[in-house]
């Protein structure tokens, strides 16, 4: 993004004659967040700005003036997106496609290209290069770590055809083989859990409290409120005790690759 707003943001500070501490402390943040505004690497949330402007004595400007994001995403996802970047902790749950961070480009393309109201070809383009750019955060070997826990269906719905399966589900056994990512599978004979009512993403960070993001159709949130989020990392760790450990997990991923693999 344009770092003008974080650089129109530091003058502000400076001539407001406060350290990044200083104002971290009058709006209730970290100075890493702060830092992070400034340099253009975060924005702030709606919250975070109010409370800035309150700081900085600047009206609403900080709230009224939030950047829009360049990255092709859907509005509501778009908080969850800047989180993603600066988690070091990712716990993903999916109950009927892939998390975004480890879709295979194959596999973003057939779930993206299957919209209403129809999309055109560019406008898909853009987002599934969002969605693979969002996945590089996986190219560095230790932050974040990340588990994903799968409900089988994710395994059993053949999205984009067999051969794309295998593909995705291969990508997986490759993520885990290399210790760089934990999946864990729910199966389909264990009945109710307590994720059933939809998609969750746990995130935790060095600087600030962890989030939480739900998703549905064509809606999403962030939780911030802890109570919420510990209900949430609750049910999350009741879930994943139920499900299959990683060795059992990962010859499932791998029997599945096959079986996708060998389908006339």
């Amino acid at each position: 993004m344009s770092n003008s707003y974080g650089e129109w943001f530091r003058e502000q500070r400076l001539a407001a004659g406060l350290t990044q501490q200083e104002l971290a402390d009058a709006a209730v943040m970290t100075r890493s967040h702060i830092a992070h505004i400034e340099a253009g690497r975060r924005i702030p949330s709606k919250e975070d700005a109010r409370r800035l402007d309150e700081a900085l004595n600047t009206g609403n400007v900080l709230s009224s003036f939030l950047p829009d994001s360049d990255v092709a995403v859907a509005d509501y996802f778009e908080a969850a997106r800047l989180l993603e970047q600066q988690a070091v902790f990712i716990r993903e749950f999916a109950l009927s496609y892939v998390p975004g961070i480890l879709q295979t480009e194959a596999y973003a393309r057939a779930v993206l290209g299957t919209s209403f109201p129809p999309m055109g070809e560019e406008e898909r383009d853009k987002l599934i290069v969002t969605r693979l750019e969002r996945g590089k955060i996986l190219n560095d070997p230790l932050t974040p770590a990340v588990w994903a826990l799968l409900d089988e269906a994710v395994l059993r719905r053949a999205v984009g055809g067999p051969e794309v399966m295998a593909a995705q589900i291969s990508h997986m056994v490759r993520l885990v083989e290399t210790e760089r990512v934990r999946v864990h599978v729910m199966p389909l004979t264990l009945g109710f859990h307590p994720l059933m009512d939809g998609m969750l993403t746990l995130m935790s960070f060095e600087d600030q409290p962890p989030v939480a993001y739900g998703e549905g159709l064509r809606m999403g949130k962030v939780h911030d409120s802890l109570p919420v989020v510990q209900e949430l990392q609750g049910r999350y760790d009741l879930a994943l005790s139920d499900a299959l450990p990683l060795k059992e997990s990962l010859a499932l991923l791998r029997a599945t690759a096959k079986d996708y693999g060998n389908h006339d």
